[in-house]
């Protein structure tokens, strides 16, 4: 959502290798399916219709998105929806790195939907001018109205827009809020100073949707299209979503009307292929152009195989495992620790991600300013860990439960470590695989004890990161974190422009946090991506995913 997450198809796209005959593919294949220890008998069979031709890209993902509505709780496979499909009134400016890859440019904010932007001396208002002759896929036009209809059902849907209004500006009335100023121009005044005003309609879960179609889905009983726009998408971004087949694929069709121009691929076709060998197997057989969700293992393969580039990029993201602190045994903060205590990071660190990632040690992205590591304590001491159960009354240790995605290998792994790491202070772990959106469903109502949690903080701000996850009123602190002082550090950090007391009150967040101890500190995974040698375009945002509007095939 916010980001947010934190922080993850069966048919795979049939075609042809755009550089190798019949006999080339049938031997890449194969290849493959030795190095995986997977059968491609059958599976990858490709046709006269090449994916090689430029203006179509095939991606294998682990799942497709759980709803295409940008006020459904946010995913990993939710966010490159938003990315691609649902635009946005600002943006940063792109830089290119040392490495090659497009990156945001965290100090220009540069306008999108919005030609240009105003904001007030005292960063309580913010006005936004926007470009004239912007359309949809649908050809309807952007004005006020359209703008205004988006910020009314956000507000009224009680979901993401709704918690970037009360938690980060503190809005309570949104008609004084949200004012039309003329047929293209739209202000947004707040009740409080925010160092925020400008960056957060940055934000992919911020998309302005095409109001002349969604209000042709209204009904009595849904009257703002929230059924209708789970499955379908209408905004004014680079794509539109065509072909909506949960479990299936996805089809991105290019916006023609697009505003900075259409997209170099026209389409994109994002298949649902739950394992990870099989997505490896499919990109090495030229059946896809993109393979997302890797493991670590699978990428060193690629690396070394012809025809195949691997891109990483260290990003944003924490990869924990959040505890309900609102329940027993979580409830205690000695329960709590003891669980870190007993993490093996190192040995998580070499088997599962083969050194590519790094040691989680605030709850603050490293990439961000304000972070610190200096109150990370943690080790794997079980003697530790068995002091502190006792001191909680529970020496001999306890039962509960660990709740991971189906087809998320990596989680899978780790869990299986983890059960057996826990074990030594007599923590007794049952594990529990369960599909993406169930698993979702579940922690958002507080119904699993310990689940796994990929997210990333979309705003390169501390305050906004810890907001996000360690606020109390937060609505995606599923883990029920609460601290009295947190949070009012957190509240004083989204309206002071004091930059050096911002700091300071961040990392004193950090230190309390690290005390508390409200999630299993791990992983920060980074993110990768395998493709085809001859896509190009390869860029990243702080939500992760595809940018397909980047990208393009030589």
């Amino acid at each position: 959502m916010l980001r947010n997450p934190t922080a993850g198809i069966p048919t795979v796209a049939r075609a042809s290798l755009p550089f190798s005959p019949a006999a080339a593919r049938r031997t890449a294949a194969g290849f493959a399916a030795a190095l995986l220890g997977v059968s491609l008998v059958g599976s990858f069979a490709p046709t006269a219709h090449a994916q090689g031709a430029k203006t179509t890209l095939v991606v294998a993902a682990p799942r497709t998105p759980e709803s295409l509505d940008q006020e459904y709780p946010p995913t990993e496979a939710g966010h490159e929806v938003r990315r691609n499909v649902n635009e946005r009134l600002l943006a940063y400016a792109q830089k290119k790195g040392d490495d090659g890859v497009l990156y945001e440019d965290f100090t220009t904010i540069t306008g999108a939907l919005a030609e240009s932007y105003e904001l007030s001396p005292d960063k309580t208002s913010i006005t936004f001018k926007l470009r004239k002759g912007v359309k949809s896929y649908r050809g309807n036009e952007l004005n006020a109205d359209t703008v205004m209809w988006s910020f009314e059902r956000g507000w009224n849907m009680k979901s993401n827009f709704h918690w970037y209004m009360t938690q980060i500006f503190k809005i309570q009335d949104p008609k004084a809020a949200f004012t039309k100023i003329d047929d293209y121009t739209v202000k947004v005044t707040i009740p409080n100073p925010s160092p925020l005003l400008d960056r957060i309609w940055i934000n992919s879960d911020l998309g302005i949707l095409d109001a002349t179609e969604v209000k042709k889905h209204l009904t009595s009983d849904d009257p703002w299209a929230g059924r209708w726009l789970s499955t379908n998408t209408a905004s004014f971004g680079p794509y539109q979503i065509t072909k909506y087949a949960p479990g299936q694929e996805v089809v991105y069709e290019a916006n023609t009307n697009y505003w900075r121009g259409p997209a170099k691929l026209t389409k994109v076709i994002l298949r649902e292929m739950p394992t990870s060998a099989n997505r490896v197997a499919a990109l090495q057989a030229g059946s896809v152009d993109v393979a997302e969700y890797l493991l670590p293992r699978e990428l060193a393969l690629l690396e070394k195989m012809p025809g195949v580039t691997v891109h990483k990029v260290f990003g944003n993201y924490i990869h924990r495992v959040e505890l309900n602190n609102a329940k027993p045994p979580f409830d205690n903060v000695k329960v709590r620790q003891a669980m870190n205590y007993l993490v093996p990071r190192e040995e998580i660190l070499k088997s599962v991600y083969f050194n590519t990632a790094r040691f989680t040690k605030s709850p603050i992205s490293e990439i961000y300013p304000a972070f610190t590591d200096e109150y990370f304590f943690f080790k794997n001491d079980p003697a530790k860990a068995k002091a502190l159960l006792a001191e909680a009354g529970m020496p001999e240790g306890f039962k509960t439960q660990l709740a991971y995605r189906t087809g998320d290998q990596i989680e899978e792994e780790i869990a299986v470590i983890l059960k057996s790491a826990f074990a030594k202070a007599g923590v007794e772990v049952e594990l529990l695989k369960m599909p993406a959106s169930t698993l979702v469903e579940r922690y958002t109502k507080g119904e699993v004890p310990m689940y796994f949690f990929r997210d990333m903080a979309i705003v390169p701000d501390a305050a906004y990161v810890a907001n996000l996850w360690l606020n109390s009123a937060s609505a995606i602190n599923y883990s029920k974190f609460k601290s009295e002082e947190v949070d009012q550090k957190i509240n004083a950090g989204l309206t002071s422009t004091d930059e050096a007391q911002r700091v300071a009150d961040m990392k004193r967040v950090q230190q309390l946090t690290m005390e508390s101890a409200p999630w299993v500190f791990l992983m920060n995974p980074g993110y990768q991506l395998a493709t085809r040698s001859n896509v190009k375009g390869y860029s990243w945002y702080t939500p992760n995913g595809n940018a397909f509007y980047d990208m393009y095939k030589d």
